[in-house]
């Protein structure tokens, strides 16, 4: 057997290896979506595999309907989007800041850097901070606290340590400042880190609950995955039947309607991942490959 027939017989194994992984892997996001264009009470009997059984829009309908619903979700949105963009922008502009050997106390802010991104407080003396400073049951709560990420700082002050010197020294003799260096010369060469820290930025913004849940009264403020978990443990307290009956009277279940609720909450991740996705693979592999 020569050596191009070996492989291609371990390229052929390693491609239906690959395709078995990515069934097991997308068949529940298949299955959860399926689901949510059936009726809610049709899907309790069970026995859906592959396509709707009995197609509907109810649950759709009922969840853009529900006031609860759509606040959550447009407010999940605000803090997706203002959280992303300030958490990235003043990452980049403190790692760019320690990126230089000259800063003085340089070694005290890493070792400040170090110590936060190892240990906490815990979650009372986090509280307490948060009261103290006035945050708490307000909009800011979800963004001020996650505007610098120590992980992704680290990660940047290597990025930026790597760009050529010249660039810098180049633009200071024309006169720019540090200011304007960054934001027209820095950021244009490092939208693989910038790509990188908007993606995990951007998902963990859109998932966070647990401040929504510890630290918001407000309904007004409640985030979509916060509203998600409402349902999914209010689904898993026992009913009665004339409950369920009263519930699922229009064909729409608490399940159902969580399930759409899920396929709302990651359609937009998935929509926006293909436009990021050739940065992100760079991003990924930032400082594996050393020139």
């Amino acid at each position: 057997m020569g050596q191009k027939q070996k492989d291609k017989i371990m390229d052929s194994f390693i491609t239906v290896i690959l395709f078995l992984i990515f069934i097991v892997m997308f068949y529940p996001f298949y299955y959860v979506l399926i689901l949510s264009f059936n009726k809610g009470t049709d899907s309790l009997t069970g026995a859906i595999y592959f396509w709707p059984r009995s197609f509907t829009f109810e649950n759709y309908e009922r969840f853009l309907s529900d006031p609860h619903w759509y606040k959550a979700f447009l407010v999940t949105i605000m803090r997706t989007l203002s959280g992303t963009v300030l958490g990235v922008l003043l990452t980049s502009i403190v790692a760019y800041g320690l990126s230089h050997q000259q800063l003085l106390f340089r070694k005290t802010y890493f070792t400040i850097i170090i110590f936060a991104m190892y240990f906490s407080g815990g979650l009372i003396p986090y509280y307490v901070v948060l009261r103290s400073i006035g945050l708490l049951n307000t909009f800011g709560v979800y963004i001020i606290p996650s505007m610098l990420s120590t992980f992704f700082l680290l990660i940047a002050i290597s990025f930026f340590r790597d760009i050529p010197g010249e660039l810098k020294e180049s633009a200071h003799m024309d006169g720019a400042s540090e200011l304007v260096i960054f934001y027209k010369v820095i950021l244009p060469v490092s939208m693989p880190l910038i790509a990188t820290m908007s993606l995990f930025t951007g998902v963990g913004q859109w998932n966070s609950w647990l401040d929504s849940a510890y630290f918001v009264q407000s309904d007004n403020l409640r985030t979509l995955a916060f509203r998600m978990m409402e349902v999914i443990n209010k689904s898993n307290i026992p009913m009665d039947s004339l409950a369920i009956a009263n519930s699922s009277s229009a064909g729409v279940t608490s399940y159902s309607l969580q399930l759409a609720a899920m396929v709302i909450s990651v359609a937009p991740i998935v929509c926006v991942y293909p436009f990021l996705q050739k940065y992100f693979v760079q991003g990924v592999m930032l400082g594996s490959v050393k020139g």
